[in-house]
């Protein structure tokens, strides 16, 4: 954590594609170490030139591989919670998290570009199901990460209006090294990362990297619930005037995905346990849902919930930078990826009802249909010898709906970024300018099958069977078959893709030598195409029970989809410069965020989606001395005329219905970060975001056709404050380090009439790093020491405009993972 704040501001900037060797000044216990050299490229710039973080006209934070190692991220999202005005949500495992930045109201990844050496790990971060996390993990061919907050982001990447978070891999030309780390958890959790890197004759090296792992997940299904690796392997050729870079990836892996589990309030109308279920610890999957046939047209649908978000994911990368004889600087970057994802997923849906409630609803809605002298009981579906206790089942006596959701989501994609970069001087004027094109395209396939079941409120669930008993007490029908309400109760089928074709350009203008003026302009073109089945709701005639009565499925008739979007946007930034240690900054970016194929996910016919508007302003003082430093950001985002879509399931139906709203956002704000090492033993550190986000206007028809107007209320689940602060502790010259760090998020809504409330929460971690000896080194962390139960969003699926409300002490809702213990031997040279 302490280099977040420290190495940053020694480093040099430097263009996102071009890449310099520099001395990095300070290592983990603050020395200066001559030998360390360290390749930095800071994102956000296409410039020729070098620029400090305190000379910036945005706002930077970076962390370093150290830091990434004693802060054991566990997934991609847990690694942005150091990053101020960035709302980060990890709750739902590994991958498949959300990223909301500066208030931009979007959820996943679609307002944030995730990139490798500066190029997008996928062109839309955004892709229906398919969030850019998915095909990201971290390991230790990661070298260190470099987040643009916002700034001119839009500008030299698709879909970053919030920012940019740029993952940068290990490079070695001038020296062998090698890594490994061994891992163990107190979930059941093993894991082994490895690199060995090569210097070979002629400024070449090769690398090899990657890890595998496999734990039970800190909620525990009842069965292996990430299990999976990666393996990178690198080569670099330096030449006098340049490099050329090649880097292939293979991912395959497969993560559970955490959805809202049923919680409580105690006699104090906190939140707390239901009754029979472990909310730091508990989930609804387990054994009886992890691999099943469900009724589907022709031999079924095979459904295992064991691969969780299966990601199988090939990449290819190279990037040439290289010095021409004129002076300009040429860069490309290509990368080839093709992904086939699974997510399978238990969708926890509503409804939580008492048993005999349950009961007292079948009869009313079947009971006309029902034999005579008949009524409805519930049944354990896989365990006849267990009565279900209508009154006191798990200790609650409720039952809940869920959805066995399969999405099948392959991703073809193509990627490629030339510029050129130059500096020179007009009078006593510095000019570093730049050009660019960029070409994306893509071919996206979604295709989605869901099953509803019943289940009693208990982790690793059970299925519950709604039966038909006639007065004898014997079983003469069933409503359900298998503990399924209704089979097929969604169906999806799009094949889909884009071509994005974008022109840029910047120009950093040193005025004086105080004083820089930033400009920067991207003209964009995304095509859209593809097909997307209709539907028709058709009865299988295959079961006797009402499940399979109004199973929906393809038609066999496909629409055409066709739409071009064109935007422009562009950013002006000026710096000034009092000294090396201290300056201002000041930036307005004009950007926009185009519609993607995904959006006509089940409906081909829409003609609504418009290019989004964003505008942002944002301003900041910096200084950085060698003890000290304070980067302090205030912001401004307004987002115009979104178009806001809310999924609900019926539960009565056991079919989504959808409401359409449309609003303008404005969020102000206040970002800081800061570092002060008080002495060689003691450095503190601290981020944090205060931010006022709020619909200005929020239009749409309820249920009932009346207008309805949420204007004037707080976005959903974003705190208006949050922060970080690290203690360090450096005893035995530097070889111990303890961290001690505090999180608070405060209140947020999990609706957007901000009725569903999401209390504030304090989290605390601690972490631990020894050298045993100049290679060795072992590492200890404890994350949420606390236990606590803090939920990070509310249920979804039971209404994002207007939120599930339940007359029963019983609720649905998302909470962080609970207390994780780690320890690792880390080994390099």
């Amino acid at each position: 954590m302490k280099s977040l704040f420290k190495v940053s501001y020694l480093a040099a900037v430097v263009s996102s594609c071009c890449v310099a060797s520099l001395p990095v000044l300070a290592n983990q216990d603050g020395a200066t170490k001559e030998s360390d050299i360290e390749q930095i490229v800071v994102t956000g710039r296409a410039g020729a030139g070098f620029l400090r973080k305190s000379e910036t006209s945005y706002a930077i934070s970076t962390l370093s591989d150290e830091d990434l190692v004693t802060d054991n991220p566990l997934s991609v999202a847990d690694v942005l919670k150091t990053v101020p005005g960035f709302w980060v949500e990890s709750s739902g495992g590994e991958a498949g998290n959300n990223i909301r930045a500066r208030g931009i109201p979007r959820d996943g990844y679609s307002s944030v570009s995730l990139q490798e050496n500066g190029l997008a790990i996928q062109h839309d971060g955004g892709l229906g199901y398919l969030n850019a996390d998915q095909s990201f993990r971290l390991d230790e061919t990661i070298e260190r990460v470099e987040v643009v907050r916002g700034g001119p982001s839009p500008i030299f990447a698709s879909n970053a209006p919030g920012g940019m978070v740029n993952f940068i891999t290990r490079k070695a030309y001038d020296y062998d090294s090698a890594v490994m780390k061994f891992e163990l958890g107190d979930y059941n959790h093993y894991r082994f990362d490895g690199y060995y890197s090569k210097a070979l004759e002629n400024d070449m090296f090769v690398s090899i990297g990657g890890f595998y792992r496999q734990n039970d997940g800190v909620r525990d299904p009842g069965f292996t619930s990430n299990q999976g690796g990666q393996i990178r392997i690198s080569a670099g050729k330096r030449f006098e005037n340049g490099e050329i870079f090649v880097d292939y990836k293979h991912l395959n892996d497969k993560v559970a995905f955490l959805l809202p589990i049923p919680l409580s309030y105690d006699a104090n109308g906190d939140i707390t346990d239901a009754p029979g279920f472990d909310a730091n610890y508990g989930t609804m999957m387990g054994p009886e849902v992890a691999h099943n046939v469900y009724r589907n047209l022709g031999d079924g649908y095979d459904f295992d919930l064991t691969d969780g978000t299966h990601t199988e994911l090939n990449q290819f990368t190279v990037k040439a930078d290289f010095t021409l004889d004129n002076g300009w600087q040429l860069a490309n970057n290509f990368r080839y990826r093709q992904s086939d994802t699974l997510r399978n997923g238990l969708f926890p849906t509503g409804g939580i009802t008492s048993a005999q409630q349950r009961i007292d609803d079948l009869s009313a809605q079947y009971g006309s249909v029902l034999p005579q002298n008949t009524h409805v009981e519930l049944a354990f579906t896989n365990h006849p010898n267990d009565t279900f206790d209508v009154q006191n089942n798990q200790g609650n006596g409720q039952v809940l709906n869920g959805n066995l959701l399969s999405v099948f989501v392959p991703l073809d994609e193509v990627i490629n970024d030339l510029r050129f970069s130059k500096q020179f001087t007009i009078g006593a004027q510095q000019h570093d300018v730049s050009f660019g094109a960029y070409v994306a395209t893509y071919d996206y396939e979604f295709v989605r099958y869901m099953a509803t079941a019943m289940f009693e409120v208990a982790e690793q669930a059970r299925l519950v069977d709604a039966v038909v008993v006639n007065d004898a007490g014997e079983q003469v029908s069933s409503i359900t078959e298998n503990g399924i309400l209704r089979y097929g109760s969604l169906y999806n089928n799009v094949d889909a893709g884009a071509d994005i074709y974008a022109f840029y350009a910047a120009d950093e203008w040193q005025i004086t030598p105080k004083l820089r003026l930033d400009l920067g302009g991207r003209y964009e073109v995304s095509e859209l195409s593809g097909t997307v089945e209709g539907t028709e709701v058709v009865d299988l005639e295959a079961s006797d029970t009402f499940a399979d009565d109004n199973f929906i499925t393809g038609n066999g008739e496909f629409k055409h989809i066709d739409r071009e979007y064109k935007e422009f946007a562009w950013t002006a930034g000026i710096n000034y410069q009092l000294s090396d240690e201290l300056g201002y900054f000041a930036r307005y970016t004009d950007s926009f965020r185009a519609p993607n194929a995904s959006d006509f996910n089940g409906n081909p016919d829409r003609d609504d989606l418009k290019v989004e508007p964003i505008t942002m302003f944002e301003a900041g003082v910096k200084y950085a001395a060698d003890d000290f430093s304070v980067y302090a950001t205030p912001f401004y985002t307004h987002f115009e005329n979104m178009r806001f879509t809310d999924y609900i399931f019926d539960t009565t139906t056991n079919s989504y219905r959808d409401q359409t709203a449309y609003g303008d956002t404005k969020t102000y704000g206040v970002e800081l970060e800061s570092f002060w090492q008080a002495s060689e033993l003691l450095d503190v550190a601290l981020t944090g975001t205060w931010q006022s986000a709020e619909y200005e206007t929020f239009n749409f028809t309820n249920q009932q056709g009346e207008a309805v107007d949420f204007g004037g209320n707080q976005l959903i689940r974003v705190p208006e404050l949050s922060y970080r602060g690290t203690v360090g502790i450096n005893l035995l010259d530097g070889r111990f380090r303890t961290e001690l760090v505090a999180e608070y998020y405060g209140d947020r809504y999990g609706d957007v009439a901000n009725t569903v409330n999401l209390p504030s929460y304090h989290v605390f971690n601690l972490s631990a790093r020894y050298d045993i000896n100049d290679e060795f080194v072992a590492y200890f962390n404890v994350q949420n020491i606390n236990n606590e139960i803090g939920l990070t969003e509310g249920n979804p699926r039971g209404g994002q405009f207007i939120g599930e409300t339940n007359e029963s002490n019983y609720f649905l809702a998302r909470p962080i993972l609970g207390r994780t213990i780690s320890a690792s031997l880390r080994y390099s040279f």
